[in-house]
């Protein structure tokens, strides 16, 4: 029997794609966050959340699942979390927006830049937030670029696993586009445990290594 997967199993396309769906309490958790995305937005906030509970489980020493308990508590962590993302992404989506409209290409070009720099910088953040649950983690782009720096030649593979998770998801789309829902739950999920497992071995954030 294939050992169980955690933030210290070292990271690989097999172990991203299989720590979702590694058992059974596993994979009926990704069937729940399906069956929350037919919610709209509330859906995706708390799914959000639960991936932040489960990588904060994990770097507390606990199983990672169950891990749907007290919803308000989720959704309370994706808002904080995609608040951070709206922060990040806004200075971008406002210059290229303006750029567009007064027809500056300049604009659109710096601004499209600027999005890419605040998407590259949100996994910067997102694991140490599961570690401290602490908002103040999220709000400093310097120091979340900082720790995507450190993260070197790692941190680009979690996002060469990460675009390949998304691209195998829109097979849900053959199932009459319901099995979506459950890949795209899968693909987030498989995401946010390829950059945990980055930055959680990077810098230490296992509370069993003290």
């Amino acid at each position: 029997m294939d050992e169980p997967i955690d933030l210290r199993t070292p990271l690989s396309l097999r172990a991203s794609f299989r720590f979702p769906i590694q058992h059974a309490l596993a994979r009926r958790e990704v069937l729940i966050g399906a069956a929350w995305l037919l919610v709209p937005v509330v859906g995706w906030l708390i799914n959000m959340g639960h991936r932040i509970r489960v990588v904060h489980n994990l770097q507390s020493g606990r199983p990672a699942w169950p891990a749907w308990s007290d919803p308000v508590d989720l959704l309370k962590h994706g808002a904080i979390t995609f608040l951070g993302m709206a922060c990040y992404g806004a200075p971008g989506v406002g210059l290229a927006a303006l750029g567009a409209w007064q027809g500056w290409a300049w604009a659109v070009a710096l601004g499209a830049l600027l999005w890419g720099a605040a998407v590259v910088a949100i996994p910067g953040y997102m694991s140490h937030y599961c570690r401290a649950l602490d908002p103040a983690e999220i709000f400093n782009p310097a120091r979340a670029l900082g720790r995507v720096r450190q993260g070197g030649a790692a941190y680009w593979r979690a996002w060469g696993i990460a675009l390949a998770a998304m691209a195998l998801s829109f097979t849900g789309l053959l199932a009459f586009g319901v099995g979506f829902l459950v890949t795209s739950v899968w693909f987030w999920q498989v995401a946010g445990f390829s950059f945990a497992t980055v930055f959680t071995q990077r810098f230490t954030l296992d509370a069993s290594d003290g």
